[in-house]
């Protein structure tokens, strides 16, 4: 797959969960919207029917505080009462420029009027529908009358009601029970703080401390009893609990942010598998192409020399044949070596190599190793120094491998050293804890910084340019940090002094005395 197309479904991907991403956040704020819209619907609503409560116990009380006045009679009253009563009422009602009210009280006293003049026409009607009319009249002069009481201490009490003060008007123990209810009923069972202020705006009543300072949109209001606007009093209540109340109509917000999370894991690790895997197939890629070119070399020579052999005059100098047997030889090491770097490749595929393990004495096996190395140091005009400190150097570990990952470090150093400077390689041990160290030290090249955790990938080459002046293909150290981790030890490495040399840091579990 081209750069170009993954970077394209990246893009895509990245689109999609942005924009899903944003359609759960504006469905989450529409749903708390919603929420906390219905929640103040709901408590006004009920607020609203407990201050209509309050108003018609008021009248109630009212109703029954005016038993001894003269509205209520025990026997039907005189034509000259009812004449003074309704002067009275009109008189009142003119002065408060009522029109509405001024014209029902005249619609009764017109049917008053008609009741007194009734008797007085001389009908021939029998006796039993004189009765029956008498009857219906009797019941609608009751009625109007008491109407007129009612309404006599309705306009009392819109006139004088409001002169009351709260307090006295109001039980507030009585109402926070009676508010409490209600919104029980309306399925709001939630702690909350009520308020009680009087027309001049100052709190009268204060059912507990606000936890702290509220907003204003956080406190509802509501006004109890339908008195003159200046006059008003108002019920306020706040809700300590109302943002947990609210929550629970989100609930889903919690697993769709997991949900998200782990999408946006799930999307980040597959883009980075793509890029990552995509550069090792670049990298195998070019270690089997260079695989393919080592090959033909050592096969053409050993072609070659087979031929020259056929050679009846060659087989004649036995120099000649000496040494193109030195050349067979050498080229069947050469091929047993590459052999050998694709056998390395195939151990990375299994998930853990098979492993003879046994008790190694790791400072005897540096020592034997350093003392083979020691020729090819030497002869390239170096010198190899051992500093075994480790008292304690015992463990469990794979002789071969580990003497291979012990030749590979050695080689480096060897591949990679400055040209015009003497070669200087160190081998110490020593012990940490229950762990023994092993460090290989040169005066080499060196890695650059950035490169010291890449040397480890598999095909990784430390980038020089167009120069290629060591052959490899990036398996070796590969290969080391394998095998000590598949021991359960670790390897890194460390710039020398002045980014001069090479610092490796080999890390192995010793069995306990």
């Amino acid at each position: 797959m081209k750069k170009s197309m993954i970077w394209m479904l990246t893009g895509v991907m990245a689109f999609a969960f942005i924009g899903l991403l944003i359609l759960q956040v504006q469905y989450v704020a529409i749903i708390f919207r919603t929420s906390n819209e219905q929640f103040e619907l709901t408590v006004r609503r009920s607020l609203e029917k407990v201050s209509r409560e309050l108003e018609h116990e008021e009248v109630r009380v009212a109703l029954e505080n005016s038993s001894g006045t003269d509205f209520m009679y025990k026997n039907p009253p005189d034509q000259q009462n009812i004449s003074q009563m309704m002067q009275s009422i009109k008189m009142r009602i003119t002065k408060s420029d009522s029109a509405g009210t001024l014209k029902g009280f005249e619609e009764i006293e017109s049917y008053r009027v008609q009741r007194i003049q009734k008797p007085l026409e001389k009908t021939a009607k029998s006796a039993i529908i004189e009765t029956s009319e008498k009857l219906q009249n009797d019941v609608k002069e009751r009625y109007y009358r008491k109407k007129i009481i009612l309404d006599e201490i309705a306009f009392s009490l819109s006139q004088t009601s409001h002169l009351t003060p709260i307090e006295k008007r109001v039980n507030f123990k009585s109402l926070q029970n009676a508010i409490k209810a209600e919104f029980v009923n309306n399925g709001l069972n939630l702690p909350f703080i009520l308020m009680v202020v009087n027309n001049n705006e100052q709190t009268v009543y204060q059912s507990e401390p606000l936890p702290r300072n509220p907003k204003s949109s956080e406190i509802i209001t509501q006004v109890i009893f339908d008195d003159p606007p200046s006059k008003q009093n108002y019920v306020k209540v706040y809700f300590p609990t109302k943002g947990d109340y609210l929550s629970e109509s989100v609930s889903f917000l919690v697993p769709s942010i997991i949900f998200s999370i782990i999408l946006l894991i799930t999307f980040t690790i597959t883009i980075f598998t793509i890029f990552r895997q995509k550069k090792l197939s670049e990298m195998k890629n070019d270690f089997i192409n260079n695989m393919t070119h080592e090959l033909k070399t050592p096969v053409s020579t050993i072609s070659i020399a087979a031929q020259m052999m056929k050679d009846a005059d060659i087989s004649k100098s036995p120099e000649v044949f000496r040494h193109i047997s030195t050349v067979i030889n050498d080229e069947t090491k050469r091929l047993g070596f590459l052999v050998e770097k694709v056998l390395q490749m195939s151990l990375f595929e299994n998930q853990k190599a098979t492993l003879k393990l046994k008790e190694l004495d790791i400072n005897d096996l540096i020592a034997g190793v350093a003392n083979t190395f020691k020729i090819k140091v030497e002869k390239s005009g170096g010198s190899i120094d051992i500093d075994l400190q480790a008292e304690n150097s015992t463990t469990q570990a794979d002789e071969m491998h580990i003497t291979n990952m012990l030749f590979n470090l050695m080689d480096n150093a060897v591949k990679y050293r400055r040209e015009g400077v003497p070669l200087r390689l160190m081998v110490r041990t020593r012990n940490e804890g229950e762990k023994v160290i092993i460090l290989i030290e040169d005066n080499g090249i060196g890695i650059k910084k950035e490169n010291l955790k890449k040397v480890f990938d598999r095909f990784y080459r430390v980038p020089t340019g167009n120069v290629h002046n060591v052959k490899g293909f990036g398996l070796g150290l590969a290969y080391v940090r394998k095998v000590a981790e598949d021991h359960k030890g670790s390897i890194h490495a460390e710039n020398g002094l002045g980014n001069i040399g090479t610092t490796f840091i080999i890390t192995l579990p010793i069995i306990k005395n």
